[in-house]
């Protein structure tokens, strides 16, 4: 069985906001072109026209990842500035409305439109995707498998969705809940085997329900077009450094298990059902939250477990992959807080949504102007 490759891709979506009114703006048809021109294949619309994606170029290290995104989001922020416009990243925005936005008029998204009705229309929200290169396809599903049960913590490290149409909902990353209604999302089940796997997405298309494995919506699947074990978990990370870290942890995880693989061992595979009560922890509480410990069968705080996740599984490749320092910004972010946290901080103290969009557009540049 062939090593995997560990590259790292890494997506992000964010908001295109007025800086005079800090609502969404409808724009991203009007900057396509030159962002096209400049970005090429990085720049992408998305569902909604106040929303435009970016991805990396393939990266090998978390170092590399980090230059292209201060490169896209640098890039981004100046085609926006050319039309008095600025960008923010967060997994909801703190007020703008859903029924108030634009669909944009590409095939693609009028077919999701048409096939999902007020659930697309309702999809007003942005992620962090990381893309962690695997080309064994039947190591990717075992990885798949056992790296469902780590996903619940990386979340709670990226969350940034706490504010849903101007109102504080008590829920760390509401952009779960919303992405949740779509069919075929949340966490995947166990797989035995690429076979399996393969089989049940070549049944989808046979009978119609989907066109190919991209309408495959897991919050952790195989990636339809490329060799790689994709996380969609996440919110997408306000601010670089954290984006960087949750890339480097996804890849350190993938690295420790096929160390375990390669020496003929694994990790547990819980069942879905308690991955699932993780996540919704995760999703509820955050870092404040507990989760529980299903080896040890009991509950346990959410930063006692990423502690004890980068200090004792991961720590013996952190050095072999020299991704050290990324990976344990973790403790920064736990020491701080999210940005869920700072975003609900500001919220207390201001007593407004305005303050929190100007606190994400601020954040969302630090690192890169």
């Amino acid at each position: 069985m062939k090593a995997p490759s560990l590259t790292i891709g890494i997506e992000e979506e964010y908001q295109i906001i007025d800086p005079a009114t800090g609502e969404l703006k409808s724009y991203i048809t009007q900057i396509l072109d030159e962002g096209k021109l400049i970005l090429k294949e990085q720049i992408k619309a998305e569902l909604h026209q106040s929303m435009v994606e970016v991805g990396t170029e393939i990266c090998q290290t978390p170092a590399d990842a980090r230059n292209e995104l201060v490169k896209l989001r640098r890039s981004i922020s100046e085609l926006a500035g050319r039309h008095g416009l600025v960008i923010a990243a967060a997994g909801t925005h703190p007020f703008s409305n859903w029924e108030q936005q634009e669909i944009t008029p590409f095939e693609r998204y009028l077919g999701v439109q048409n096939d999902m009705q007020d659930l697309a229309r309702q999809l007003l929200i942005f992620g962090t995707h990381v893309h962690i290169g695997i080309e064994d396809r039947d190591f990717l599903i075992d990885a798949m498998n056992v790296a469902r049960y780590f996903a619940p913590h990386i979340l709670c490290l990226s969350t940034s969705s706490p504010f849903w149409t101007g109102r504080r909902t008590g829920l760390k990353s509401y952009r779960s809940i919303i992405f949740r209604h779509f069919p075929r999302s949340g966490m995947p089940p166990f797989f035995d085997g690429w076979p399996e796997y393969n089989g049940m997405v070549e049944a989808m298309v046979r009978t119609n329900c989907i066109p190919d494995g991209s309408k495959i919506w897991y919050d952790v699947r195989p990636n339809h077009r490329y060799p790689t074990l994709e996380f969609r978990i996440c919110d997408v990370c306000t601010k670089v450094d954290e984006a960087v870290c949750i890339a480097a942890i996804f890849q350190a995880i993938i690295a420790k298990l096929w160390k375990l693989r390669r020496d003929n061992l694994t990790f547990r595979v819980y069942p879905t059902e308690l991955i699932e009560e993780n996540k919704w922890r995760a999703v509820r509480y955050g870092l404040d939250g507990k989760m529980l410990d299903l080896g040890k069968q009991k509950e346990v705080p959410v930063r006692e477990l990423i502690h004890e996740l980068i200090d004792w599984f991961l720590r013996d490749v952190l050095d072999e992959l020299g991704t050290r320092a990324e990976v344990e910004y973790a403790y920064k972010i736990m020491e701080g807080g999210s940005s869920a946290d700072r975003q609900l901080k500001t919220f207390n103290e201001a007593g407004s949504t305005r303050a929190v969009v100007s606190q994400l557009v601020r954040e969302t540049q630090e690192g890169v102007s």
